[in-house]
């Protein structure tokens, strides 16, 4: 598809941005998700490298990034996002439990995806009682193929017209989709173990209360919001009502259709989310008295409620934690109880994405990672399975810090200082952390030199110090 052309479906007039703000949008992309997880190859990639289960919030607002600019107008924003995501996906790949093979450079598995929210976009219209007019389906299906070939995808790999599409759709949900550990995961644990985002972090009492009801609710409108004969066939629960309340939840969401243009706003709504009470952001002021406000209510909860108390960051914490803690907060990226290359690649990963990294700094990171990943190993995994048990790390040298991540620590500055002038200054760093300068790494010239940011970053990895600046970046949910 030529380039002129493709420009032409992106940007401010397209279907899909109408979406993007729509409260709707956030129930068809937990849809499309358990609809990805459902394909054996994805759902395989999901289970051996994704963070969605202990890093969701995260996870999320990097999607929303990545869809900003895939289908915003700025075509050289849209390219090096393209660039950036091929190079993500050429970098998993792997054998699932069943020792098949799966890997997301694969053009069929990178359509099922574009699928999934493309045919996830058309439902939540249907059943919030505005169907999309047939010539909008079209347009919304075009802006999607064109997103696919933003990837460098050639054509055939979705169907060339809407009617073949419906066809290939029902014969992947009828024929490959899979009753899948990440469908499970998503459907069954992920909603009822949610993490708290930054905003209500150190409030868990609310959170868990705010959880306890809403995740019930979650999952079961997914799950009845899915083609019929995939629920029959991976034997997905038929809760009485739930296809009423899939419906209201849905056709409420749609009221939002009469409410002033740009009250609701996805980056926004992400942002305040992210938004921690010792923010730079204007809006900090606010949200802290706020988090009073609501911690005097989680105080009231736990005396009505049985919801368990757990410390958080604003409770009085010690500033260290044990070798166990750091394994899970930290370490174990993928949640699944184990140190592996996954988890360091996913640190890598993360990093990048922050930094906005291109070729060849994002390898220099992830080769830094790798050699970490290789030291580590040597040193810590005890029984030679290829990967640390959290046991295993704390039964060895928990301070570990050798030569390898004071490389990590080393490339990780040298990235970030994008001026070469050996000090990390105030947009630098927030590009990196997200936030204004802290006082506690921040010298009197308001710079972050060379030897301060490795000493900071080896002892928040080596000597599990609690950081008001790393924690957000690479434990926050």
């Amino acid at each position: 598809m030529p380039a002129a052309q493709l420009g032409s479906l992106f940007g401010p007039d397209s279907q899909f941005h109408r979406f993007f703000n729509d409260p709707r949008w956030a129930l068809a992309m937990v849809r499309a998700t358990v609809l990805e997880a459902a394909h054996p190859q994805i759902g395989a990639a999901l289970i051996d490298n994704s963070t969605f289960v202990a890093h969701p919030w995260r996870r999320l607002r990097n999607t929303l990034v990545s869809l900003q600019r895939m289908f915003g107008a700025d075509d050289d924003a849209r390219q090096r996002e393209a660039a950036r995501l091929n190079r993500l996906h050429t970098r998993l790949s792997g054998t699932d439990a069943r020792n098949r093979p799966y890997d997301a450079m694969d053009p069929q598995v990178r359509a099922w995806v574009v699928a999934t929210l493309f045919e996830s976009a058309v439902t939540m219209c249907r059943l919030s009682g505005q169907p999309l007019e047939q010539s909008a389906m079209e347009k919304l299906y075009a802006e999607f193929q064109a997103f696919l070939a933003a990837l460098g995808d050639q054509a055939g790999h979705l169907p060339p017209t809407l009617r073949e599409f419906w066809q290939y759709y029902d014969h992947t949900v009828q024929t490959e989709l899979e009753n899948t550990q990440a469908l499970r995961i998503i459907l069954y644990k992920l909603f009822d173990h949610l993490p708290a985002p930054p905003l209500l972090d150190g409030l868990p009492t609310v959170w868990a209360a705010g959880r306890a009801l809403a995740g019930p609710v979650i999952g079961t409108i997914t799950v009845a919001s899915l083609p019929e004969p995939f629920r029959r066939r991976a034997g997905l629960p038929e809760v009485p009502g739930a296809q009423t309340l899939m419906q209201s939840a849905y056709m409420a969401a749609g009221l939002a259709r009469f409410l002033p243009e740009g009250w609701i706003r996805t980056e926004e709504l992400t942002d305040l989310l992210y938004l921690s009470a010792d923010s730079d952001d204007p809006r900090a002021a606010t949200i802290t008295a706020l988090r009073g406000r609501m911690k005097r209510a989680g105080a009231l909860f736990r005396l009505i409620t049985p919801f368990p108390v757990q410390p958080g960051p604003d409770g009085g914490a010690a500033p260290g934690r044990s070798a166990e803690e750091f394994f899970d907060a930290v370490l174990d990226q993928t949640g699944d109880g184990f140190l592996d290359w996954p988890d360091l690649a996913a640190m890598a990963r993360e990093l990048s994405s922050r930094l906005d990294l291109d070729e060849p700094e994002e390898t220099r990171l992830y080769n830094a990672y790798a050699e970490w990943w290789r030291e580590l190993q040597a040193a810590l995994d005890i029984d030679g399975d290829g990967r640390i048990s959290r046991e295993e790390y704390a039964a060895a040298v928990p301070s570990l810090a050798g030569p390898a991540l004071i490389r990590v620590a080393e490339v990780l500055f040298e990235v970030t200082d994008t001026d070469g002038n050996q000090f990390i200054d105030a947009d630098e760093y927030r590009a990196l952390f997200r936030t204004a300068f802290r006082r506690t790494v921040a010298d009197a010239d308001e710079r972050y030199s060379r030897s301060a940011f490795v000493q900071d970053f080896l002892s928040f990895m080596s000597g599990r110090r609690r950081s008001s600046a790393y924690d957000p970046l690479l434990a926050g949910a």
